[in-house]
């Protein structure tokens, strides 16, 4: 488990503890605040030494916390406690040695967790490897709905120690939580979960598939309602199996096809409940209608699905979940329409960084020109390219790593005319879409879906989004 035996600290004070946090940004620099308030003795490691490393350790150091620089290795003597930021990997020397010595090791999560008072907002929690952070905000949307105090956090922007030691009361909290911060969060049991699927990613991080799947699996532990799965996706089930949950917490799965019972899905185009409604054997509860879910993609309906079991885990009604998808606006780069330029529809899922998330955007469309792209991390492309092959009317190929998904397209798709654009300067996204302008066809759809991250060429996705949507709006001047 990466964290040893844990010692329950619940309710006990921090008051003289030796605690070292590993790293600094958005979550290292709030735990050694939090932590030095407490009284604890803190000491920040940080890998890097650069201006910002060195802005933020002057602003803690102002506090009278320690910080060393340029030296994440050493575990510093005397150490009881070590928090990690979510991202440092598990295999770091830092953390050997804290295993060797016996010292615990905690995430930020497990930080607030552990800091929660007895009356804290329970926790309904996302993971997965794609859709988490739409996941969690319908959710809030769906909680806000129902009249709750609540807030979506985490991973998805408000820290959760924000989130739990702030002024603000909750009566619940949406909690995305990804898997680094879940293999350093041994102690947490939220209310409800859910894990929306599982593909292949991290795994650089984890080490192999079975590790990453494992510490997604965490989120499953100690479950108190449901543990909420996709019927869809067998491993996501397999997790709930193997997890140790309450007494009475039950397996929910979500499906796009008709619900059976203790499950929920779709029947006529509209969103139903088998699983919180009295005799589900024989009855379903009418929750919204597809066209209720922005934008009505199949993997947006699975996630509006996924959010409305765990709303129904805590007692939220129906019209709730109705209320609650149509108020929800999803965040930009996300199976985004940008416009309609001669009858071709422009759409920006800049954010499907990975082939799983890419694979669900083209399948939400029946005749596209996918522009594609960037960073692979790893990846493959032919399993993608060959589920998605008889919608392709073309690809405009674009960044480092293109010629792996040309490849792929000459072995699974050698009819689909391909565009290889050898450029990375800034005018290659309009170069790209003027392309795709070339490709396209009257009812067909031109799909930014890179399949990849955006490192190579732009600062992260949005970047890229902006540059995509700015390049279409170019073709309507």
């Amino acid at each position: 488990m990466g964290s040893g035996q844990v010692t329950d600290w619940q309710g006990l004070s921090l008051e003289g503890k030796h605690v070292t946090v590993a790293g600094l940004g958005v979550s290292g620099v709030p735990a050694a605040k939090v932590l030095h308030a407490r009284g604890a003795l803190v000491t920040v490691v940080n890998d890097g030494d650069d201006a910002r490393a060195r802005e933020q350790a002057a602003e803690l150091e102002a506090l009278g916390i320690t910080v060393r620089l340029g030296d994440g290795a050493t575990l510093p003597e005397g150490t009881e406690l070590v928090v990690t930021a979510p991202g440092w990997k598990p295999d770091k020397p830092l953390f050997e040695a804290a295993r060797a010595a016996g010292v615990d090791i905690w995430g930020d999560v497990e930080l607030a967790w552990r800091l929660r008072g007895p009356e804290a907002a329970p926790w309904l929690a996302v993971t997965g490897t794609n859709g988490k952070t739409t996941t969690v905000q319908m959710l809030a949307s769906i909680l806000t709905a129902a009249g709750l105090r609540t807030a979506a956090v985490g991973n998805v922007g408000v820290s959760v120690l924000d989130a739990v030691l702030g002024e603000q009361e909750y009566d619940v909290l949406a909690v995305e939580l990804s898997s680094y911060q879940l293999h350093w969060a041994p102690s947490l049991r939220p209310h409800s979960a859910a894990v929306l699927n599982l593909a292949p990613d991290h795994l650089d991080w984890h080490g192999s598939m079975e590790a990453y799947a494992k510490d997604k699996g965490r989120i499953y532990e100690g479950n108190r309602v449901a543990c909420v799965y996709n019927v869809a996706d067998k491993a996501t089930e397999d997790l709930v199996r193997e997890a140790d949950v309450e007494e009475g917490c039950r397996a929910i799965g979500f499906t796009l096809g008709t619900p059976g019972p203790s499950q929920l899905g779709v029947v006529d185009g509209i969103l139903v409940d088998r699983a919180f409604v009295e005799n589900r054997q024989k009855n379903a509860q009418e929750l919204a209608e597809v066209s209720d879910v922005n934008p009505p993609a199949p993997h947006n309906i699975a996630n509006a699905l996924a959010a409305a079991a765990l709303a129904r885990a805590f007692g939220v009604p129906a019209a709730a979940v109705r209320d609650g998808l149509r108020n929800f606006t999803p965040d930009a780069h996300r199976i985004a329409h940008v416009a309609d330029v001669d009858g071709v529809a422009y759409v920006d899922d800049s954010k499907a960084t990975n082939t799983h998330a890419a694979e669900a955007s083209l399948a939400a469309y029946e005749s596209i020109v996918w522009i594609a792209g960037g960073l692979a991390k790893g990846a493959t492309f032919d399993e993608l390219v060959a589920k998605s092959a008889k919608r392709l009317r073309g690809a405009v190929l674009i960044g480092k790593d293109r010629a792996l998904i040309r490849e792929a397209l000459a072995r699974h798709a050698p009819e689909v005319p391909v565009v290889d654009l050898d450029r990375t300067d800034t005018g290659a996204m309009l170069a790209a879409v003027q392309e795709a302008r070339r490709l396209a066809s009257a009812g067909d759809t031109v799909l930014l879906a890179p399949a990849c991250a955006s490192m190579d060429m732009f600062a992260n996705y949005n970047k890229r989004g902006d540059a995509f949507a700015e390049a279409v709006r170019e073709l309507g001047v």
